[in-house]
Order: C-alpha cells, then sequence, then structure tokens
C-alpha cells in the first residue's frame, strides 16, 4: 500500500474540524484532506435542530444544521477536499494516519500535521452500574435526539431522564413538543449540569420538574422498561438514602450523564491526555504532547457553546499551519521551548486548559478556560505565577455547567522566569 503525502489531515468533519480547515486554508495551507466517518459533514449539529448557535460567531440565533451548513459552505466555497464514510482507525506519532472506508479500502496518509477533532460521546448505562434489566427503553440522549429528529421517531411516552447536562435539558422539552410526557428530570448534584438558560427554556417552561441530590436506584422490566424507583442521595457521600424511595412508572429512561472525548486516537499516538478533561495536554497554541498533532473542539475538553468550539478550532488551524510553515529554531528557543510554564488547577477549579505555555510567549493574552467545581457567588478568580497574585478577577456567578474562559494578559507576569501559573476560584456558595 502506497504511503500519500498530505501537510495537513483534520480527523473529524464536525464543527471543529470544519472550522480548523477553513482558518488553515485561510492561513495559507493548500494541501489538506479533511476525514470524517459519518456520511456527511456536520458532525453532531445535523441533529441538533433547535436554535440558539452562532450568536458569538455570525451573530444570530441558528439552528444546529443552519450553523454547520455555514461552515460546510466555507468548505465548498475554498475548494477543500474531504472524504466522508471514512474511519481513521490509527494515528501513530509520526503521523501516519490509517484510514478505512466501503469506497477507498485502507488508505495510509502521512501528515506533515494532524489536528485531532474527533468531539465526544455519551456515556452509557454501563459505565453506572444501576441495578435492573437489560431491557428496552433505556437510551442516551443523543440516541434520542437522533432517533426523533432525524428518524422521525418517538421512542418512549412517559419519559424519565437521569442527569441534567445539555443535551438532557433540551430532549426534556423536544420530547414534550412530540408528545410525551416528561415525569422529572434527575440529577445527583445539588446543581444543574446544564447552562442556565437552558434549565429554564427547557425544564422551569414546560412545568418539568428538576430533583437535585437525587438518582436512579433500580430499573424495572424486563423485555420493556415499566418504571425506575428514584432516591434522594447524601449531599456528602452521594449514597441514596433508602427511606427517601418512590417508584415512577415510565416506559423510558434516557441517560444525560456526562460526555467522554474520543482520545483513542490521540492515546494511539501517544498523545499525553489529562485525566481531569480526559483529554489531550496543549500548550496555548493547541500543541499536544506529540510534535505536529493537535487538538481542538470537544475531543479536548466538553464545550458549553459551538461558537467556542469554532473560535478555538481555528486557532488551531492557524497554529497548525505556523507549525508547517515554521523555520529552523534558535538554540535559545529550543531551550526554552523545553522548560514550559506549566498551568495549574487551583483551589476550586477543574480541567483547565492549556496545561502549559510553550516559550517563548509571543502572544498579549492567554486564553484560559476551566470549570468551577461548585456553585460560586460574587466569585474572584485569582492566578498566582510562582505563589505571588499577578491577575484578580471578580464574577458574578460561576457553575459547574458553564465553562468559564479568561484571557490572562501576559505581561502580568515575566514570562522567561516563571515556571507556574496556577488558577483558584473563591467565595463558595454556602
Amino acid at each position: 500500500m502506497t504511503e500519500q503525502k498530505v501537510d495537513l489531515i483534520i480527523i473529524g468533519g464536525g464543527p471543529a474540524g470544519l472550522a480548523a480547515a477553513v482558518a488553515a486554508w485561510d492561513a495559507g495551507c493548500r494541501d489538506m484532506l479533511i476525514i470524517e466517518r459519518d456520511d456527511r459533514l456536520g458532525g453532531i449539529l445535523q441533529q441538533c435542530i433547535h436554535n440558539g448557535f452562532g450568536l458569538h460567531i455570525f451573530h444570530e440565533e441558528l439552528t444546529g444544521p443552519e450553523y454547520a451548513h455555514r461552515y460546510i459552505n466555507q468548505v465548498y466555497e475554498r475548494g477543500i477536499p474531504f472524504q466522508c464514510g471514512s474511519m481513521v482507525v490509527d494515528v501513530t506519532a509520526d503521523r501516519l494516519v490509517t484510514v478505512v472506508s466501503a469506497r477507498h479500502g485502507l488508505q495510509q496518509f502521512r501528515a506533515g500535521a494532524v489536528i485531532l477533532g474527533m468531539g465526544c460521546r455519551e456515556r452509557p448505562r454501563g459505565a453506572l452500574a444501576i441495578p435492573g434489566t437489560n431491557c428496552a427503553g433505556i437510551m442516551t440522549t443523543g440516541t434520542a435526539q437522533r432517533l426523533v429528529n432525524l428518524e422521525g421517531l418517538v421512542p418512549g411516552r412517559r419519559i424519565v431522564i437521569l442527569g441534567s447536562g445539555d443535551i438532557g435539558l433540551i430532549m426534556a422539552r423536544r420530547m414534550t413538543c412530540v408528545g410525551a410526557e416528561v415525569l422529572a428530570c434527575v440529577e445527583i448534584m445539588p446543581f444543574s449540569s446544564g447552562l442556565t438558560r437552558n434549565v429554564v427554556q427547557c425544564l422551569n417552561d414546560y412545568n418539568i420538574p428538576l430533583l437535585l441530590q437525587h438518582t436512579v436506584v433500580e430499573i424495572h422490566g424486563r423485555e420493556r422498561l415499566t418504571g425506575v424507583t428514584l432516591a434522594a442521595v447524601d449531599p456528602e457521600t452521594r449514597q441514596p438514602i433508602g427511606e427517601t424511595q418512590q417508584y415512577i412508572e415510565c416506559d423510558t429512561l434516557l441517560l444525560s450523564v456526562g460526555l467522554i472525548p474520543e482520545n483513542e486516537l490521540s492515546r494511539s499516538a501517544g498523545v499525553a491526555v489529562s485525566p481531569v478533561t480526559q483529554g489531550p495536554q496543549v500548550d496555548q497554541h493547541l500543541r499536544t504532547s506529540v510534535p505536529g498533532v493537535f487538538a481542538c473542539g470537544n475531543v479536548l475538553h466538553v464545550h458549553d457553546l459551538v461558537d467556542e468550539v469554532s473560535e478555538e478550532a481555528a486557532r488551531a488551524g492557524q497554529a497548525a499551519v505556523a507549525w508547517l510553515n515554521r523555520t529552523a529554531r534558535s538554540v535559545v528557543s529550543d531551550k526554552l521551548e523545553k522548560s514550559p510554564v506549566l498551568v495549574r488547577d487551583g483551589q476550586g477549579v477543574r480541567g483547565i486548559v492549556p496545561q502549559q505555555m510553550t516559550r517563548p510567549v509571543l502572544q498579549d493574552k492567554i486564553h484560559l478556560s476551566f470549570r468551577p467545581d461548585a456553585v460560586y457567588k460574587q466569585a474572584t478568580i485569582r492566578v498566582e505565577a510562582d505563589g505571588t497574585e499577578v491577575f484578580r478577577q471578580k464574577r458574578l456567578i460561576m457553575t459547574p455547567g458553564e465553562m468559564a474562559v479568561l484571557d490572562l494578559p501576559v505581561n502580568r507576569f515575566s514570562v522567561d522566569t516563571v515556571t507556574e501559573l496556577r488558577v483558584h476560584v473563591g467565595v463558595k456558595e454556602s
């Protein structure tokens, strides 16, 4: 089998891959290929028929398919090559990409740079260990969304949703609109894991109860789900409280219990993965630990808004082209790159990205993203450089369901001598 040489391979034709490809083309790359396993471009946006997309990028409210097609049209306008119906099965540390498809068979591409944009998947029932039979009527909310919005099928009539992620909240509204009865949205944490606007628009506006600090403790039914038993959980241990159990008759249980970045390919390439975000560890250029391999979008860390995915992916596309156009580095630059500035989670912070800054740092600001570990009102974000506070910012409210973003001015600390930045969030809600 002959290797095909390509300057840039982009794995994934969803919102991250599309935005990265457009940005890379505009930065001057003309030899690239988008590889998408689905039969068409657009990724998960094709089944997200609700509106609310595009307010930051396009300054108007779009549905998921409309947002996707804005970028798909840009790909067509630029003549960017793409290959759908193709599965990437392996990526090596020296950027050899192996692909299989019904149309082309087995292919191998030797890439100058690779952008990982594979997105994420939903956590299934098997990860929850809920007692009960493996009966019909239990599925992830993403599966239900595809059935309703793309296949025209209604999976059930009496629905309980476990978890309050954004897809679960949106599907609570969607199932109500197609005539089903959503009996409850059940969340084990003391706060919703979705955006506040989705709690208001999808639950409150439709009088759907949100049961915080509750969970499903048993599933009933043999051939088909007949009901679930719910229980309140202890605030400290999150273990069910027996005397609070209640039975709810239902025929469908939708799971919205978290998203997992699709990082099997990242690991096969030898990319270092964060145990917190479960995505690649990257620097401010979205470079992973493997030279020439970049990551962006939900494969890097799960985002709330697709606009943020597109903005991040555009930076990855530009950085990949800069990598391809790189000149020989100076000895000083090489030494600096071997001693990056570490970026760490501090008090109240989980999953900060990037996890390091590679020197020399040429940007005026470093874009940081993270989630708080609890609900904070009248919160303060503090950044310390080697233990000394260098930046402080107030926020009215911060919740784990909404990603916090911070543009840290580089002139607040000495980039040549600092070894670690640590970000903290304070004033937890009582």
